[in-house]
């Protein structure tokens, strides 16, 4: 018979006259002593050696989240959809402060004035026909207008409103022309049907074909429903800047290689029209074999949110 001389590194394998099998989780250190080379071993016996030493190396060296392909494609469309989510968010209170401005919300009390938070400050505004719905509004930003709170808007938004805003059952269809803020541009169709009820006022934002182009040309896809509810503000309807909106639902994101995460409201996200962004709530994003967080904050009204995968350490992203 034909002699095999084994490795040296095989041999390691080799403690007290017995194999380390590759399914033993046990990696054999440098202070154990091993024996002799034995010889006259079959070729599949050595396979099985290096497979055991291979599979102690994965032990060792396992990937961080960081290495992990999958994970750093989560990581980025989690954070895409927290971007897509707070450009949603200030789209819907763009048109309800037009709709408050051309006297279309409905349930205003007598000739009292309407509050608002001025966003749409230097934007045109216009709604045909004078009398009567559907009506048409489009909301004209121009070449950009810069807000107090220093986000610049460009471009238009297109809405087509069956009813008064605030009337149970009104729809608004609300498409986009060129329309960015602070260099995130915004398209697809968003459909916002009225479903309130006597004892509540509720909204349901339906995105379709929604796709974001971020400042670098970087873009992204996301569809999904979400589910509005007004939690403050109810008692004054002639003041928008205490409305408060819950939101839940889930949605999609999906970015220019095709790869998706399906996104989950775990906590639902609450939205102060004062502010410019969403101020509390999670989102879980769901990835193979992992999932990633958004948090959303404690309430602060600033363009911040922490991310983090599989309870690591948090990171902070931006939302606009």
């Amino acid at each position: 018979m034909r002699r095999h001389n084994i490795p040296a590194v095989a041999a390691l394998f080799f403690m007290e006259g017995q194999v380390l099998s590759s399914s033993n989780n046990h990696c054999p250190s440098a202070k154990e002593k091993p024996m002799k080379p034995i010889r006259h071993l079959s070729l599949f016996t050595i396979g099985i050696l290096f497979t055991g030493l291979v599979s102690c190396k994965k032990i060792s060296t396992g990937l961080s989240s960081a290495d992990n392909p999958d994970v750093v494609t989560t990581t980025e469309l989690s954070s895409d959809q927290a971007i897509s989510d707070n450009l949603n968010e200030d789209v819907s209170n763009a048109f309800m402060e037009a709709a408050a401005n051309k006297n279309l919300l409905g349930s205003i009390q007598g000739s009292q004035p309407v509050v608002t938070s001025n966003m749409l400050v230097g934007a045109g505004v216009t709604v045909t026909p004078a009398v009567g719905f559907p009506k048409s509004i489009v909301i004209n930003f121009g070449n950009g207008i810069l807000n107090t709170t220093g986000i610049l808007r460009e471009g238009k938004i297109l809405v087509t409103l069956t009813d008064s805003v605030r009337k149970a059952g009104s729809k608004a269809t609300i498409t986009f022309e060129n329309f960015s803020a602070n260099g995130y541009k915004k398209e697809g169709t968003i459909t916002w049907t009225n479903t309130s009820i006597p004892s509540t006022r509720s909204w349901q934002f339906k995105v379709e074909n929604g796709k974001v182009t971020a400042p670098d040309g970087r873009y992204w896809l996301h569809n999904g429903v979400r589910e509005m509810v007004q939690i403050g503000g109810t008692m004054t309807p002639n003041i928008l800047t205490d409305d408060v909106y819950l939101i839940t639902g889930n949605q999609t994101v999906t970015n220019a290689a095709g790869k998706t995460r399906d996104c989950y409201i775990t906590q639902g996200l609450q939205k102060n029209t004062s502010c410019d962004n969403i101020g509390t709530g999670k989102l879980s994003v769901q990835g193979a074999g992992h999932t990633a967080v958004i948090d959303f904050g404690n309430g602060d009204c600033d363009k911040f949110a922490t991310l983090s995968v599989d309870g690591q350490s948090p990171q902070t992203i931006l939302l606009r």
